[in-house]
């Protein structure tokens, strides 16, 4: 889910991509073609400003792996989280001072990175208070984004940015995933299965029995496994109310991507698209009768 703070360097993004994303293949349909880098945020947070120019201008320091890269995003979105709980506004003094430390010199980068994370998953837009005040407040991202406005509906939960992750992830899997490879990666947003989250609440519960009982997910333990393991699926109800394109639509909007650098995935998208606008029987729900057909084909 996390994007690298640079937009260059191509090669390294692309197998990060496919590491947490899935492995992209070959398709006619498909065009490659390296995608533009994304512009700042119009409000403020992503742009440049004094503050940032002077962050920029610490002295350099070695480069960060991803991981580190990874939770420093994840610790500047948590204390973001607890800082906006009394409603102040949070100062970029106490952002530096307890959380950027010896990351000065790439904090607009991360600022940048925690403000998408905190929209995409959680449902909140960070915006400077007032131009040039270095302070900042969370506020209800009411308007979603066209890709997922079926999911989010009338909801406006913060929740919907978690599921869609979770489909999104199922699908660039190839359809199935296991949970511990979910975990793996949820944790590296600063979601634990085992500890309570600040707007998820249980998020272990929220998606295993919540997600299930509403059938945006199937949830279920694969075979022969020891200790036994589970895996995921979309649900019926999933495939009803969105489609593998906005799914893909949506990954490609996090990275700030075209839907068309994941080769395979789009061309499977795109084939969904087609077979749903192909005249259905009446009741019929695209896409739920392969996922059925699949399902009992492996557990024969």
């Amino acid at each position: 889910m996390l994007q690298k703070p640079r937009g260059r360097g191509r090669p390294s993004g692309q197998s990060e991509r496919e590491k947490d994303w899935g492995r992209g293949g070959d398709c006619r349909a498909a065009r490659g073609g390296v995608a533009e880098e994304a512009p700042s945020t119009s409000r403020g947070v992503g742009g440049s400003s004094q503050g940032a120019r002077r962050a920029e201008a610490s002295p350099a320091v070695g480069p960060r792996s991803q991981q580190q890269l990874e939770l420093k995003v994840a610790e500047l979105v948590q204390f973001l989280l607890i800082k906006d709980q009394k409603k102040i506004p949070i100062k970029r003094s106490d952002i530096l001072k307890h959380v950027i430390g010896d990351y000065r010199d790439i904090f607009p980068n991360l600022l940048k990175l925690a403000a998408e994370r905190l929209e995409y998953v959680f449902g909140y837009k960070l915006v400077e208070l007032e131009p040039k005040s270095n302070s900042y407040i969370l506020i209800n991202s009411l308007e979603p984004v066209e890709e997922d406005a079926e999911l989010r509906g009338d909801q406006g939960t913060p929740t919907t940015g978690l599921l869609m992750i979770v489909l999104g992830l199922i699908f660039m899997k190839g359809n199935t995933i296991k949970e511990t490879e979910v975990w793996d990666f949820l944790r590296r947003l600063g979601v634990f299965p085992a500890k309570k989250h600040l707007i998820f609440g249980d998020p272990k519960k929220l998606i295993t029995e919540d997600f299930v009982r509403q059938r945006y997910l199937e949830y279920r333990p694969i075979p022969h496994t020891d200790p036994v393991d589970y895996e995921f699926q979309w649900g019926p109800r999933t495939n009803l109310e969105t489609s593998k394109m906005k799914v893909l639509k949506f990954v490609a909007k996090v990275h700030k991507q075209d839907p068309k650098d994941w080769p395979a995935q789009y061309c499977e998208a795109l084939a969904d698209e087609e077979a749903r606008a192909r005249p259905q029987t009446v009741g019929a729900a695209p896409s739920v009768g392969t996922a059925e057909g699949r399902r009992g084909k492996g557990t024969g």
